[in-house]
């Protein structure tokens, strides 16, 4: 993905979708946009539209160091100046990935800087906050309590957060978020800044929540939708829960959920790969940081690797979404899950990583694409 100069006359996209028209007017863009992301239709009633991201290794299949690329550059425009302790927080599931990339980098010349994820998989441990991503298929996001003292003081501590999306559309998400984070006892906190992909959200954070935020994106642009009114809405599957399933997680095996300061890279130590093998490495769920780090690494060894992950975001085919696997999830909560743009005999070798155990993961998908099933034992 080449960088070129932020655009100085906006352009225009545009998308017709079964509900509507989406218009976009793009105003700057550190890369060209259509390297960036795509349209796509969700399969939800509350909102018709998505955009989806080329370089988040989530619903297309993305090249290590491409993902490494955007994590760069979306840290290096955070002010270096930030107030510390410094507080990262990733969006599940979306964005766990993306903001464990951002921290990485940012973290790299600022010690003093914390990750932790929401999610949608209650540990059982202290809670520290929730709130409502009000648009989204799953809507209830948890903030654990991290159990280090260390890190859970840095938490406490934090005087800056940093607010990681894939994209942000309205910004609510983030005033709900920010607002969780206050009233559960962050009272210490004097900047704040989110840092997406693709911010369509014209300022709005900033504007509701006063000059103390700083909005930091890789493409910045407005949208609007215009709805036809006589489409028939459609059916969206139960994605929703926010439960612990049939296999419960190991807090041990933490990379996120309750605050860490760097991720050691551990899955399948010993895995061999030949110079030019064609390889998929896929996350499940909201474990996506090992992963990718398993991937950037056999991507650094010499294989053509691309990294994607499992999601329970229904979204229709069409425009940028040409394939859909379907399947139950891994977590026994028995909702559908889903691979997209992923097709059977594509890649020489499937690599699905999970954190749960290997006979959870359904056997249609490792069947459908031959695929070898690597657990997180640490």
């Amino acid at each position: 993905m080449e960088s070129i100069a932020v655009a100085h006359e906006p352009s225009l996209m545009s998308a017709d979708l079964l509900r509507g028209r989406l218009d976009v007017n793009i105003e700057s863009s550190s890369f060209p946009p259509q390297s960036l992301f795509g349209f796509a239709e969700r399969r939800n009633p509350k909102r018709a539209f998505l955009f989806v991201s080329r370089v988040l290794g989530r619903h297309i299949p993305a090249r290590p160091s491409l993902m490494v690329e955007s994590f760069e550059d979306l840290a290096a425009k955070i002010p270096a100046d930030l107030p510390g302790p410094v507080l990262v927080i990733g969006m599940a599931e979306t964005a766990v990935g993306l903001g464990a990339g951002v921290h990485r980098a940012y973290s790299s010349t600022r010690p003093d800087t914390m990750y932790i994820v929401s999610t949608r998989h209650p540990l059982g441990t202290g809670l520290f906050a929730r709130f409502e991503e009000e648009h989204s298929h799953a809507s209830a996001h948890l903030v654990h309590l991290p159990l280090d003292p260390v890190i859970r003081e840095m938490m406490l501590n934090a005087r800056s957060v940093v607010l990681c999306d894939d994209e942000a559309s309205t910004g609510k998400t983030f005033i709900n978020l920010h607002r969780a984070l206050v009233d559960a006892g962050l009272s210490k906190v004097e900047r704040v800044v989110t840092c997406v992909l693709t911010d369509w959200s014209a300022g709005s954070v900033r504007a509701a929540m006063g000059p103390t935020v700083e909005q930091v994106s890789l493409l910045q642009g407005s949208y609007t939708f215009t709805e036809d009114k006589n489409a028939p809405l459609p059916e969206m599957p139960d994605v929703g829960a926010v439960a612990i399933g049939d296999w419960p997680l190991i807090p041990a095996n933490d990379w996120g959920r309750l605050g860490v300061l760097r991720v050691e890279d551990t899955l399948a130590p010993g895995i061999q790969i030949k110079p030019g093998e064609c390889v998929l490495v896929v996350g499940t769920s909201e474990f996506v940081w090992r992963p990718f780090l398993l991937a950037e690494r056999l991507e650094q060894a010499g294989a053509d690797v691309h990294f994607s992950s499992t999601s329970r975001s229904p979204i229709a085919l069409g425009h940028a979404i040409d394939h859909a696997l379907s399947f139950s999830d891994n977590y026994g909560l028995g909702i559908p899950n889903f691979l997209y743009n992923v097709r059977p005999g594509q890649f020489d070798r499937v690599l699905i990583c999970t954190e749960t155990p290997a006979h959870s993961v359904p056997a249609e998908l490792i069947q459908a694409l031959g695929a070898e099933v690597i657990v997180d034992a640490q």
